[in-house]
């Protein structure tokens, strides 16, 4: 092939100037999520996810896995369904077999998470019982034999217009489910994780802010983010990164069980986004925690995910 003259290169370069030259443009769609006012709707705790309407979104169609979790065992309670199901999906995404801690009740909707993990291409284990139970959480640990990711997610959370309408029974509940059962979850798990694994706990905006018709629920979140930044300081010198996740108002079975159907159908709406976050958009925050590649120099913090609110970002 006869090679180009000067005068026609300097001709080619005069043409290409001010332009972006062999890239192709291909612009995805955006991605789309559900804005309420959604359907009225109510069911008794703890909410079962095939029954909500629309469903929560949770396949992430847009994330790409990359091997971020190679080979890792993950165990996520209340991974069943809500932001733990989007968790379990994207690990599995990234590489990583799953364990789901679950309530009984909530067997239909564990056998789908276990799906759409295995549709992934990993492993997941489901195991039914109550994180409110140290000995449970001590048995389930020991039978997994091996760990490297702990998430706590499971909660319970039940509105309350006045602090005399919360009995004994309640706040003990909360209590018992959302940060001991995280206490008890981690002492189990100590002895099996080694440097380098991580435990990422759900935190929450409430925890941040205070909700005046969640008292029991928002001190326990509060409690979540302490006991994340104390859990922090002690497992530094182990090499064990503690970190938590603090959403806003995002769409799962919990909200539909805990408030009326008329305020379940606005859910979200307040934000400045004018929705709920989806769950598939939370889960990445939790593979950036868990992931070495992404987040090893950091312990300690508070992820706050609030649809544009930024006065406790």
């Amino acid at each position: 092939m006869a090679r180009r003259s000067t005068a026609q290169k300097r001709a080619s370069k005069s043409e290409s100037k001010g332009k972006l030259m062999a890239f192709e443009t291909k612009r995805k769609a955006q991605q789309k999520e559900p804005k309420p006012p959604f359907p009225k709707q109510h069911q008794p705790h703890p909410g079962i996810e095939a029954d909500v309407e629309p469903r929560p979104k949770y396949k992430a169609a847009l994330y790409r896995g990359a091997d971020k979790l190679l080979d890792k065992v993950a165990l996520i309670t209340g991974g069943d369904s809500g932001i733990g199901r989007a968790v379990a999906v994207l690990y599995a995404r990234e590489g990583a077999d799953i364990a789901v801690v679950f309530l009984p009740v909530e067997e239909k909707d564990a056998q789908e998470t276990a799906k759409a993990v295995e549709d992934e291409g990993r492993r997941c284990v489901l195991i039914p019982g109550d994180v409110k139970d140290p000995d449970f959480c001590r048995e389930t640990v020991e039978e997994l034999g091996r760990l490297d990711i702990l998430v706590n997610n499971a909660a319970f959370q039940q509105h309350q217009e006045s602090i005399e309408d919360i009995t004994e029974e309640q706040w003990e509940n909360t209590f018992r489910t959302n940060i001991f059962g995280y206490f008890h979850m981690v002492k189990a798990a100590l002895p099996h994780l080694k440097p380098g694994s991580a435990i990422v706990n759900t935190g929450s905006i409430t925890g941040l802010q205070g909700s005046k018709e969640l008292l029991d629920y928002s001190s326990t979140k509060g409690a979540i983010h302490a006991f994340t930044k104390s859990l922090a300081q002690n497992l530094v010198e182990k090499k064990i990164r503690v970190n938590c996740v603090a959403p806003g108002p995002v769409w799962t079975p919990l909200n539909i069980a805990d408030k009326p159907a008329e305020k379940a159908a606005e859910h979200g709406k307040a934000t400045p986004m004018e929705r709920p976050a989806q769950p598939e958009e939370v889960a990445p925050a939790f593979v950036f925690f868990a992931s070495e590649a992404d987040s090893s120099y950091i312990t300690g913090e508070v992820l706050t995910l609030l649809g544009g609110e930024t006065t406790a970002a």
